[in-house]
């Protein structure tokens, strides 16, 4: 981490992260690296980037890699000065590499995979669904790394633009210990809130070396692929040093936990 890490979000852009809930960083990594990162990705599939009949699924997954071109995409001065911008210098680890890799391909039928939902980041006794709770155990940032083009064809991620405010209320009661994501995915749909008409649907469309960071609490989902061109993208999490903190006595909230203040209700400005 660098002791004088760029300044890379403008005032609006970290205002914007906190009322909807991600920013765009264009070009936050080089073409180039986003070019050898797909190269990785198409070795790794075992699939042929020339033969289309070698796309018989919709999706493929890849969990993650250490490789060169993922080391750099990830630690551009652009990125760790937006880290530093948003969870707060120090208090975030650096990665050594990406994933999971969610690899799209035109396909005719639903994905199976679309729905809306929110991340989980940590394991609770033996349930099977991961959990999260509202300081955010073990995720920082949900991001997402565009490889190759993605236009509106090309299964973008869908977004509800500030639907990050609408989780912590969810969150709230169930104190540290949390709630798995089928249970609160389905108690958010119960009221009405895991679709909520009235967030806006953002897609997240970009150039190759473009990166979306998210709040962790983003309701965001897939979609079917309707292009041509497959879709590259790693969808990481940036991990935490610690929990949020969301009662500092000097009131210094970094943009992530001033966004969850507000779902609650306990800062200026209301979901």
């Amino acid at each position: 981490m660098p002791s004088t890490p760029q300044r890379t979000l403008t005032d609006a852009q970290v205002r914007g992260f906190v009322e909807d809930g991600f920013v765009r960083l264009p070009a936050a990594f080089p073409r180039s690296v986003a070019q050898d990162c797909t190269a990785a990705l198409w070795r790794m599939s075992g699939l042929d980037p020339d033969d289309p009949s070698t796309w018989t699924q919709p999706v493929v997954r890849i969990e993650g890699s250490a490789e060169e071109p993922f080391r750099q995409a990830t630690n551009t001065p652009a990125l760790l000065g937006a880290f530093d911008q948003i969870v707060g210098a120090g208090r975030w680890v650096p990665r050594g590499g990406l994933g999971t890799f969610p690899l799209r391909f035109p396909y005719p039928d639903d994905p199976g995979d679309a729905g809306w939902h929110v991340d989980a980041s940590y394991a609770q006794d033996d349930d099977a669904w991961p959990w999260l709770n509202l300081r955010s155990r073990g995720r920082a940032l949900l991001m997402l790394f565009l490889f190759t083009d993605v236009g509106p064809e090309e299964a973008p991620t869908r977004i509800k633009a500030g639907s990050h405010l609408d989780v912590p209320p969810f969150l709230a009661e169930a104190g540290e210990r949390g709630r798995n994501m089928l249970e609160l995915c389905q108690a958010m749909d119960a009221a009405g809130r895991l679709d909520a008409a009235e967030r806006p649907t953002v897609y997240a469309t970009g150039q190759a070396g473009d990166v979306y960071l998210c709040h962790p609490f983003l309701i965001h989902g897939a979609q079917p692929h309707h292009g041509s061109a497959p879709r590259f993208i790693a969808q990481p999490p940036l991990e935490p040093v610690g929990e949020l903190e969301l009662e500092r006595a000097d009131g210094a909230y970094t943009p992530v936990e001033e966004a969850v203040r507000r779902g609650l209700g306990w800062a200026a400005g209301t979901a």
